[in-house]
């Protein structure tokens, strides 16, 4: 039975105008519909791809300079060097932080797992090449003393650790993701519409679910499609959606299960038929 909503729904502004969340539907005559980016997602996607990697170039230059002037100095001007790893730090999270957003827009497929992996931990990958080197570097630095080797090591590894932590994507989204929560949603209502909270790290099938409409700062639900949910920093749709379709938005059992039980049959991985073996001749 459905609740009566309690809080304002905001329609967030689309990723891109188009069905599945800011992507489209690639038909395939064996399996339900595959979520891709649409021309508006990809292009923003990119953008901040390039922005990315621009900032973790910077980043890296900021470690060669580091390398190969700065701690060839005798002495090594301390004040220098410290302000350059924080620089390279900030950087090197500026740059995650944009391309984990890219990634939300225009997600990898698993099917490739090692550019699904590479794309999904690109920022810890850089975040090791902008500090480790560093890091090495300082440590055996014959023209510091201990002290400064302690205190500019210390900071490398506390900045460089923060830069690996954020550079890491704890939960990756992937092409197959967004597929199964967009025909899921499509099946049982209908549209491709979700709700969240600012604050939530899930969405939800209806705005009138009781997590959306606990007290919040701004008193606001947000409405949109799954790739809009994804890209406000929404890690994935509730795991007891069913529940909720069938106690607060209006749904019976009997729909939700056969959405359910079709979302199943979608993820299974196909089998392959044995092999025939030859008969004796």
């Amino acid at each position: 039975m459905a609740e009566q909503r309690k809080k304002k729904v905001v329609r967030v502004e689309p990723t891109a105008a188009a069905d599945h969340g800011g992507g489209t539907a690639v038909a395939d005559d064996s399996a339900a519909p595959t979520w891709t980016p649409t021309p508006e997602a990809k292009k923003q996607a990119t953008t901040f791809r390039l922005i990315a990697g621009g900032l973790w170039l910077l980043a890296i230059g900021g470690e060669i300079f580091s390398i190969f002037w700065v701690l060839r100095q005798v002495p090594v001007n301390m004040v220098l060097l410290i302000i350059l790893i924080v620089v390279i730090g900030a950087l090197a999270i500026g740059g995650s932080l944009l391309w984990k957003k890219a990634n939300r827009l225009d997600p990898a497929s698993k099917e490739d797992k090692v550019r699904f992996f590479v794309q999904n931990q690109l920022g810890a990958i850089i975040a090791v090449i902008a500090f480790l080197p560093l890091i090495i570097l300082i440590f055996t630095n014959k023209d510091m003393d201990g002290k400064q080797k302690a205190l500019a090591g210390i900071i490398a590894i506390v900045i460089g650790g923060g830069a690996l932590a954020l550079g890491v994507d704890y939960n990756p989204p992937s092409v197959e993701q967004y597929t199964e929560e967009s025909n899921t949603i499509e099946q049982l209502t209908g549209q491709d519409l979700v709700y969240w909270t600012k604050s939530g790290s899930v969405f939800h099938v209806c705005a009138e679910v009781p997590d959306v409409n606990k007290e919040s700062k701004d008193g606001q639900i947000y409405e949109g499609t799954v790739a809009d949910a994804h890209a406000a920093g929404k890690d994935r749709l509730v795991s007891y959606w069913e529940r909720e379709a069938v106690n607060y938005c209006g749904y019976s059992q009997e729909q939700v299960d056969a959405v359910a039980d079709a979302a199943d049959i979608d993820s299974e991985e196909p089998i392959e038929a044995p092999e025939e073996t030859p008969a004796a001749e």
